[in-house]
């Protein structure tokens, strides 16, 4: 087999070359300031106005951020003496790439590629990208050559765990492999059957999963959880979502309920309801999207209105998922009638009975309609509509009004850490059934596999999978370190969501004719992996987070 030359002094040539991403990303920035600036003051009807160049900003700053969170990977792999030549490969070709498209066009999605000029950037401001080491870099970084060896590489390994050295210590590790081999043998046989059925995940499933941890993975041990860090919750999400995203995301509702409550709850709240979300006794579900507000959160109508010591909610919500067969739900209310934003606004932890499928909404007050969807199946999507739903008092989350936004808020960094992950493993999983097809599919007398332009996309998964994994393992570090993070979780999740798709779609590109019929698992992925550019914060509000950050 031909091995490819991996780069002369490698990790010096890409230690080099951040600097002028860097620079060329401060200047992006300053430019920006300046276009939308107002009497010196950012203003937000200039940066609507100017929205592609903010956006475009917002990506530029995260490809900075992905090149420095891979090499700082692949300096602690060298300082381990664990820097192989698959993982030299993975990091030669990310910079090729990446640097080769900041210069020549980021693509946001399939039909909107920016070009710095987009940005305001001129052709001199450009030549700081112009140093010898980016122009090594992307003029043999990413070749052919090097593709081809990496897909022959990824062949003699057993990728069963992941392409590539991750970069976990040893814990993380085996949290790892732990959650993998529960995936192998207990998710990925069945997933698709679920999904072409439209069945709600097994409740054996969830009280596995229950079993495990998994509910109570990061909630403190005084409250009866793991105590466990987010990069634990990120790598778990990832294994999961790799066997399926429905699986995967069932842990995604009590990590949000936890973060609610452990954040802005009560001292009774935090002993009553943490342990029994830890135990996975109680399943919960988050109650905040309304039929035309989508990401508005500030204009809900649905409201809260009190009656004696307890309350009453009438409004109608949608997209809420799994709420059929949970017992309690976080409830985004109005409570200030006279309001019109999001000041008005408090979370309600409202207990409903759970349901069956001859009766899936049994609670007073409250009905519901299950929404048909293309994918993300297993716990399945519904309309609610309430009408003078009961709630106690007790359960005004933090016991004070007009703190419901605030407190949603502030569970937006790991819900979107624990997206990226979702989308790394939903992107892994695309790599896996495509790999094996590409192997056992034969064309004009020789595997797929053996056609440079599918090995060249199968490596390009690995490479992008790996950059994405690094960039969410960041973010979640970063929260671990009770930073402030929402940039980068911001990141994670923008860069994630794209580089999940492409890999389905090229997955199914692989697969050809068969990748459009619904017996093969690569349809399923395809449906699955679209969902993540939208929840959660689609692409376009998540660059728009991360542009006015920058721009703080």
């Amino acid at each position: 087999m031909t091995q490819a030359p991996i780069l002369d002094n490698l990790l010096s040539l890409t230690a080099t070359a951040i600097e002028p991403v860097t620079k060329i990303t401060d200047t992006a920035t300053a430019a920006l300031r300046n276009l939308v600036a107002v009497d010196g003051r950012v203003s937000n009807a200039k940066v609507e106005q100017h929205q592609t160049a903010a956006h475009g900003v917002a990506w530029l700053a995260t490809y900075k951020q992905s090149l420095v969170q891979m090499q700082d990977w692949a300096e602690r792999l060298h300082a381990e003496d664990s820097f192989g030549e698959i993982e030299q490969l993975i990091l030669q070709i990310a910079f090729g790439e990446y640097l080769w498209q900041i210069y020549g066009g980021i693509p946001m999605n399939q039909g909107e590629i920016l070009r710095l000029q987009d940005i305001g950037l001129s052709q001199d401001d450009m030549r700081a990208m112009m140093t010898p080491a980016v122009m090594t870099l992307t003029q043999s970084g990413n070749t052919q050559a090097a593709r081809t060896r990496l897909v022959a590489l990824m062949q003699e390994r057993d990728a069963e765990i992941t392409v590539g050295n991750p970069g976990l210590d040893p814990e993380m590790e085996m949290v790892r492999q732990q959650f993998r081999r529960y995936a192998i043998e207990k998710v990925e046989p069945f997933a698709h059957d679920w999904h072409l059925k439209d069945d709600l995940i097994p409740m054996q499933v969830i009280e596995e999963l229950a079993e495990m941890g998994v509910f109570g993975l990061t909630i403190p041990e005084d409250f009866g959880g793991f105590g466990m860090s987010k990069t634990a919750m990120a790598v778990v999400s990832e294994e999961l979502s790799r066997g399926y995203i429905g699986v995967g995301s069932l842990g995604t509702r009590s990590e949000i309920a936890a973060e609610l409550i452990l954040c802005g709850g009560t001292d009774a709240q935090k002993k009553k309801w943490l342990p029994q979300l830890a135990s996975g006794q109680t399943l919960p579900t988050a109650v905040f999207t309304e039929p035309n507000t989508g990401s508005d959160l500030g204009a809900l109508r649905t409201r809260a209105v009190r009656t004696g010591d307890n309350w009453e909610i009438t409004g109608n919500k949608t997209w809420i998922t799994h709420a059929a067969r949970t017992h309690v739900m976080t409830v985004l209310a109005r409570t200030d009638p006279a309001s019109t934003n999001y000041k008005g606004l408090s979370m309600f932890l409202a207990e409903k009975t759970p349901g069956t499928d001859d009766d899936p909404f049994p609670t007073k007050g409250m009905t519901g309609g299950e929404i048909e969807v293309l994918g993300y199946r297993g716990m399945k999507e519904y309309e609610l509509g309430f009408d003078g739903f009961a709630v106690k008092g007790e359960n005004l989350l933090g016991g004070e009004t007009g703190q419901g936004f605030k407190q949603l808020m502030q569970t937006f960094e790991s819900a979107r850490i624990q997206t990226a992950a979702r989308a790394v493993g939903v992107g892994q999983s695309a790599l896996d059934v495509a790999m094996q097809y590409a192997r056992d599919r034969k064309q004009f007398g020789k595997a797929l596999i053996d056609f440079p332009r599918v090995s060249g996309k199968l490596a390009m998964m690995a490479v992008e999978i790996m950059i994405a994994r690094q960039l969410t393992y960041f973010s979640a570090r970063e929260k671990d370190s009770a930073r402030r993070c929402d940039i980068e979780a911001g990141m994670a999740k923008l860069l994630g969501a794209r580089v999940a798709w492409a890999a389905a779609d090229n997955g199914l590109q692989i697969h050809g004719g068969n990748g459009f019929a619904l017996e093969y698992k690569i349809s399923r992925i395809l449906c699955d992996a679209r969902i993540l550019n939208i929840f959660e914060g689609a692409a376009e509000i998540q660059a728009q987070v991360i542009a006015r950050r920058l721009l703080d």
